[in-house]
């Protein structure tokens, strides 16, 4: 037994599942995680001492790189002074500042502790503020754990949602409408069933928990429309987005400005974070200014302030997020000529710094669609990039996530292990 499989048997005595979020459990495969022990730079080493290069960077939070000196000097300098006061501190506002400068829907922002959390908070406010209860969610975008959010569809396009989980009230997750990413007249049929209760449209505006989905030409604008029109709230989840496929995200890349704006991962650089933020009028609705309550012990947590202001800090010059593209843009165009040559059908989803690739034919515009590509195919490929030093989610539901450090001599390996691992399945 390898040191990572006794681990994992241990851990499950005293942590459900032995995980402590289930993707990690490696539930498709039929071998322990591995266990790992320390990350530098692009790569990280398991407790046996492999060494992997690593395409998941914490589930996207590390566009720097693991222990970044910058971001370990700023938590070591902000740890020395304190871990927690439950008060206001200076840095709260730096990171605002930065937040509000870079993001072009944010006029103010309000710190959390979990993209959860920020989600969870942006629904409650856009409900407190237009005073309606219905929210218009996409199946196949994720927006965390929260009992109104973790639905699945009903049986027709405008109909109410039900529980995707044990434990979530049909009550409760009857307040959701979930209808397919890219389709308009989904929406439009819930606008028109629904009319005069709905809160808001809430949605990744490129998703990145179901793979990388592209928006069809003009759904963004559609929705932002839609939403203006009928008086309702345009809620971006940017939590992966944010910060990585552009300095103002999705929302940048787009023109799409929305009204609420949820954010995590990077701007805690690699420390639990979270926040919401809009524009000043949504926003001035939050107690103690307004009446929509939110609070958190730990928001604006002076070591997650401190990393997320390091990691920000290193991505304000012009050309990173350039360079983030043409890196991008190098391994997956070289990833889909390898897949030609080899005759294996694959679809390559990207924007700067994230990918995802489908083993299928077909172009993949839907939660739907991403249910039939070969997910058969896809474990094997995993199994294989792994066992050659090549770290990537363990699902294809998952994205996989660059670094401002993966240079191309990083890119090179990879395409030489690809390579070697299409050929063999």
């Amino acid at each position: 037994m390898t040191k990572s499989a006794d681990l994992f048997q241990k851990a499950k005595k005293y942590i459900p599942g032995g995980v402590n979020s289930p993707v990690r459990s490696y539930g498709d495969f039929d071998f322990a995680p591995p266990f790992i022990k320390k990350g530098e730079g692009v790569w990280i080493y398991d407790v046996e001492g492999n060494k992997y290069l690593d395409y998941v960077l914490s589930w996207g939070p590390l566009i720097v790189g693991h222990a970044h000196p910058k971001v370990l000097q700023a938590v070591r300098e902000t740890a020395a002074k304190g871990t927690s006061f439950g008060a206001p501190a200076e840095l709260e506002i730096d990171l605002a500042r930065m937040i509000v400068e870079m993001v072009p829907g944010i006029d103010k922002v309000r710190m959390v502790n979990s993209g959860t959390e920020s989600v969870m908070s942006a629904v409650r406010l856009a409900r407190g503020y237009t005073g309606k209860d219905k929210i218009i969610k996409m199946t196949g975008c994720y927006h965390g754990h929260s009992d109104g959010l973790l639905v699945e569809a009903g049986s027709g396009p405008a109909e109410l949602s039900i529980p995707g989980s044990p434990g979530v009230p049909a009550s409760y997750a009857g307040e959701t409408i979930s209808v397919p990413y890219n389709d308009r007249q989904a929406v439009k049929e819930a606008f028109t069933e629904f009319n005069n209760d709905i809160a808001a449209v809430l949605l990744e505006p490129v998703p990145a928990n179901m793979g990388v989905i592209l928006p069809r030409d003009g759904y963004l604008q559609f929705l932002r429309d839609i939403t203006k029109d009928r008086d309702s709230l345009l809620i971006f989840d940017e939590v992966i987005t944010g910060f990585r496929v552009a300095r103002g995200g999705v929302q940048e890349l787009y023109d799409i400005q929305p009204d609420l704006t949820c954010l995590g991962k990077i701007i805690g650089g690699g420390l639990p974070v979270g926040a919401f933020g809009g524009n000043s009028s949504v926003m001035s609705e939050i107690a103690p200014e307004g009446a929509v309550y939110q609070a958190g012990t730990l928001s604006g947590n002076p070591l997650a302030m401190a990393a997320g202001k390091a990691t920000l800090n290193l991505l304000r010059k012009d050309e990173v997020y350039e360079e983030l593209s043409s890196r991008t843009d190098y391994l997956t165009e070289q990833m889909k000529k390898i897949a030609s040559v080899k005759d294996i059908p694959v679809q390559i989803h990207s924007l700067p710094g994230l990918f995802s690739l489908f083993f299928t034919e077909q172009k993949v515009y839907s939660r739907q669609e991403v249910k039939q590509v070969d997910r058969e195919l896809f474990r094997k490929y995993f199994k294989k990039m792994l066992a050659e030093g090549i770290y990537l989610a363990p699902s294809v539901f998952e994205s996989s996530f660059l670094s401002l450090y993966h240079e191309r001599e990083q890119l090179d390996y990879t395409l030489e292990k690809y390579r070697k691992v299409l050929r063999e399945i």
